[in-house]
Parts: structure tokens; C-alpha cells; sequence
């Protein structure tokens, strides 16, 4: 004889074939009860898809308005009351405003989307243009039912294009019936830009439109687009040199640590980056290496740096990576600890650069002596500007230091 527990035995273990062939009502009576783990009444919700009993629905919305009751029950309930109309002036009330569980405000507004409430299209292309997925994906089922609902035309009168956010949707809906959103290269913020030349599949109007791109900025998107469709690095050069080699300057950046940077970087960089260190990323691209090729390179330079520790009478210990000396996590150095004290020094792996928290004159010397170079405070303090990389929840740009020497857990 099955039960709840014994479909449900643990967290993370579930049998959702049993649990659909459950009993509705058992279930629903189930999730009502919050002494339940929460952990066995959000599957139960799950497995009430299309099955809700009807003599249940107060008692699962007297669970969605409990602030008490576990945020993954509720939002997995707001998305099994999709229909009921009786939840929209809960999810309207400005107390919403003050639900900060996790996931919640997104749930919210998702439900409101879901049950047709078009005050709330603003703030759910907010939440669409998001970087996160799990927001952005929120967002865009929230709009996507109001679109259903209401049609494209209203949905976007109710957005308006004041906003990048209310431009993303607008290029997102454009793309969606069928029109050429390649003007949309020329938007001045470079998230729009990003999303545009993501939905461009057309080489030849790609390179029709550099002839008559009206902006610097919309050469370059059409440029970036145009190679992630070919391939064709020596293409992509020959346009970026036709229109002068345009990059981002930034003062006391030199060209080692640029090259440096931009390769770890360039190639990847958040949404909302300068589309010149993209392009410029492809044209400074180095000839590929073997794995066995970089990890020789790695060896040889952490060699040269313990060696020349050792021969300068600090007694290093060995290197280890920055995510085994924090336990997670993972990055661009290694720690060399000095002595038996709390001294150390770090090596980056994108190039001959050395770094310390405190000055350490003579590691700084013994490793200089040895060809690397030492990054001081101020040099690590110049700030890398129109590259936005991800670091600790942010997308945004960061200083020289943090980018040889980057740890994220």
C-alpha cells in the first residue's frame, strides 16, 4: 500500500508517476497541512496539476497567503491556481510589496501575468530582461500569457519603449512575428543590441546592413553576429580594421594586461558590455593550443615562481589553486604560501603577473628578478571599463586586480 511518505521517502527522492496516480483529494489535504516537510507537500502540489478538488481551493489559497508557510510550497501553488481569478486582488494588494521570500515577488508577478492583469506587463518585462534565467524565463511566461490573452499589439502599448527592458520585449515580440529586428543594432543600450544580433541567422543581411549601420556600435554587433554565424575570424578582422580597430581605451592599461584580460574575458562578457571588446576579442584571438600545451605553460610558470621563492630564502610552500584554498570555487591563480607564517603570494594563470594582500618586498623582487610582473595597487585598482563580467551576483565592470587574481565560489 503506497503512501505519501513512501512515495516521497526523502528529500530530492520522489516518484512523480505514483504521486500523479494519487488520490486528489489526499493530496490536496496533504499540502493544506504545513506541518507536512515542506519538501513532500511541493511535489504533492506538482502532482494536482489539472486535478485541483474543487472543495480544496480555499484551503491551497490559504496556503498561497500564509508569509509563514515555505516560499517553494507557495510558488508552486500560485502556478497550480493559474485560473483562479479569486487570487488576483491578493496578488494586486501593495502588502505583496513587502513578500521578499525567495522567488516570491518573481511568482507574483508571474501569477498576475497568468491571470491577465495587464498592470503588471512594466514590471514583468523588468523581471524578462533580467540575466538570471530563472527570473528571465518568470518574466517571460508572465508577458507570453498576457500576449495570449490580450495580443501583441496591447501588451506593447501597455510596456511602451521608454526603457532598454520595455526595447528587449519589443525586439523579442518583433522577432517572434516573423520582422527583420536588425535595426534594433543601432539601440544605444547593448543589452537590446545583444539580444538583436542573437536573433540574426542571415549572413548576407548581416553584411548589407554594415554598409548602412548608422553607428560605430551597430558595426560592431553586425560584425560580432556575422562570426558567430561563419566562423570567419579573418572576415571579422578586415571589418574591424575598415572601420579603424575601434576599442574601449582605458587609461594605464597597457597592452600586456590588455591581452591578457581581453582573452579570458572578451570572449564571454555579460550582456550589457561595450560590443568593442567582443570584436576586438575575435581579432586578438592567438592561434589555439592543446590542454597538455596550457597546463605545461601553467607548470613551468609556477615552477619558475617557487623556484626562485626558494632560492630567495622565503621557504614557499607548495602552489595550490584558488579553489582549493578556499574549498570551492574556482578562478585565474594559485597561492604560494610563504614560510609557516600567513605571508603568500598569488600567480595568475593568464599570464607572468604576481600579486600579495601585504607588500612582501623581497617575494615581490625575488619573482621580478625571475620575469614576472608585479601587479601593485595601483595598477590593480584601474578599472576595466564597458566589460561587465560576472563576480558575486553582479555583471559589471571590474578592476585589473580582481580580473588576473578572480575567484568566484
Amino acid at each position: 500500500m503506497f503512501s505519501i511518505e513512501t512515495l516521497v521517502p526523502e528529500a530530492g527522492r520522489v516518484d512523480a508517476e505514483g504521486l500523479r496516480a494519487f488520490d486528489a483529494d489526499a493530496l490536496a489535504a496533504y499540502v493544506a497541512d504545513p506541518a507536512h516537510p515542506w519538501w513532500r507537500r511541493r511535489p504533492c502540489v506538482q502532482a494536482l496539476a489539472g486535478r485541483v478538488p474543487e472543495r480544496r481551493v480555499a484551503a491551497l489559497v490559504a496556503r498561497v497567503h500564509d508569509a509563514q508557510d515555505v516560499a517553494e510550497v507557495r510558488i508552486a501553488l500560485l502556478e497550480l491556481l493559474a485560473d483562479r481569478a479569486e487570487l488576483l486582488g491578493w496578488l494586486r494588494h501593495p502588502d505583496r510589496r513587502q513578500d521578499t521570500s525567495y522567488g516570491m515577488p518573481e511568482a507574483i508577478l508571474k501569477a498576475r501575468g497568468l491571470l491577465g492583469d495587464r498592470t503588471a506587463a512594466g514590471e514583468l518585462a523588468t523581471l524578462a530582461a533580467e540575466p538570471w534565467p530563472r527570473m528571465r524565463a518568470t518574466g517571460e511566461a508572465g508577458l507570453d500569457a498576457l500576449v495570449a490573452r490580450y495580443g501583441a499589439r496591447a501588451v506593447l502599448s501597455d510596456v511602451g519603449d521608454a526603457r532598454p527592458e520595455d526595447r528587449v520585449f519589443r525586439v523579442r515580440m518583433r522577432h517572434r512575428a516573423g520582422q527583420d529586428v536588425t535595426d534594433a543594432l543601432a539601440d544605444p543600450d547593448p543589452s537590446v543590441a545583444h539580444l538583436a544580433q542573437s536573433l540574426l541567422t542571415d549572413p548576407d543581411r548581416l553584411r548589407a546592413r554594415l554598409r548602412g549601420a548608422p553607428t560605430i556600435e551597430a558595426k560592431l554587433w553586425a560584425a560580432y553576429a556575422l562570426h558567430r554565424l561563419t566562423g570567419d575570424a579573418a572576415e571579422t578582422r578586415a571589418i574591424h580594421a575598415s572601420l579603424g580597430g575601434p576599442r574601449v581605451e582605458v587609461a594605464g592599461l597597457d597592452d600586456e594586461l590588455r591581452a591578457a584580460i581581453v582573452q579570458e574575458y572578451g570572449h564571454h562578457c555579460e550582456e550589457r558590455s561595450d560590443p568593442r571588446w567582443r570584436v576586438e576579442a575575435i581579432c586578438t584571438q592567438p592561434p589555439a593550443r592543446s590542454d597538455e600545451d596550457v597546463e605545461r605553460e601553467e607548470e613551468e610558470r609556477l615552477g619558475r615562481a617557487t623556484a626562485a621563492l626558494t632560492a630567495a630564502g622565503l621557504t614557499p610552500r607548495p602552489p595550490v589553486s584558488c579553489g582549493h584554498y578556499h574549498r570551492q570555487g574556482g578562478g585565474t591563480y594559485h597561492v604560494i604560501g610563504l614560510g609557516s607564517e600567513d605571508s603568500e603570494v598569488h600567480v595568475s594563470t593568464l599570464g607572468p603577473f604576481a600579486t600579495s594582500h601585504s607588500p612582501e618586498p623581497a617575494a615581490r623582487a625575488a619573482l621580478e628578478a625571475a620575469g614576472f610582473r608585479w601587479i601593485t595597487p595601483e595598477t590593480g585598482e584601474i578599472r576595466v571599463t564597458g566589460l561587465c563580467v560576472y563576480y558575486f551576483g553582479g555583471r559589471r565592470p571590474l578592476d585589473v586586480s580582481t580580473l588576473l587574481f578572480y575567484w568566484q565560489d
